[in-house]
């Protein structure tokens, strides 16, 4: 599963916040990062992308970390919420070409009688999405089968990319709704130990 932790809109001390979070999974579960974005100072970040098979879900929601803020020691505040959330994930498996299935049908246009004779339309639909793509260009059943194979190759190489986009905009999405308060799991002071 993917998750992302994220410091919202919140401060420097938010941030540090995800990064001691981040340090914290690592040394109980088996995580494995796959992008950051940084944070304002060293060592912290403003989001984290994660990967663990390891079920996280005690942490989906408001994480809260109690300490004085180590970039303003005079700073009344001592509360500050990082947001923890399971990401939708995308399958992303290997175009199959055995998960191909052929539809074949008489064309119109060029060809002269062939065309009236011979079912050298072809319609090509991948069985796990559903898509479907035509080719009707060339006189004969097998180039028009290459050619559908190739394209439906592309739309679905296409549409598995624009899945990806619409996750990380989710992902970026995610960063501002962080809610402050109602906690499912707190850590306290400097060394971020669970409360």
């Amino acid at each position: 599963m993917i998750y992302q932790i994220s410091s919202g809109q919140g401060p420097a001390e938010c941030e540090l916040g995800v990064s001691k979070l981040w340090d914290y999974l690592q040394s109980h579960y088996d995580v494995t990062l796959l992008d950051t974005s940084q944070g304002y100072y060293a060592e912290t970040f403003r989001s984290i992308r994660l990967y663990s098979e390891d079920d996280l879900a005690e942490y989906v929601g408001s994480v809260q970390w109690i300490c004085r803020s180590p970039y303003r020691p005079n700073h009344k505040r001592k509360n500050w919420f990082i947001d923890f959330q399971l990401c939708e994930t995308v399958r992303t498996d290997a175009f199959d070409p055995e998960q191909v299935v052929f539809d074949t049908f008489r064309s119109g246009g060029k060809g002269g009688q062939n065309v009236n004779k011979v079912e050298s339309g072809v319609r090509a639909i991948y069985l796990p999405t559903g898509q479907a793509v035509v080719c009707t260009e060339e006189r004969s059943q097998y180039a028009n089968k290459q050619k559908a194979l190739s394209r439906l190759q592309a739309l679905v190489q296409k549409s598995e990319q624009d899945q990806q986009a619409q996750q990380k905009n989710q992902a970026c999405r995610h960063h501002t709704r962080l809610e402050r308060g109602n906690a499912q799991v707190r850590f306290e002071g400097p060394g971020f130990r669970r409360a």
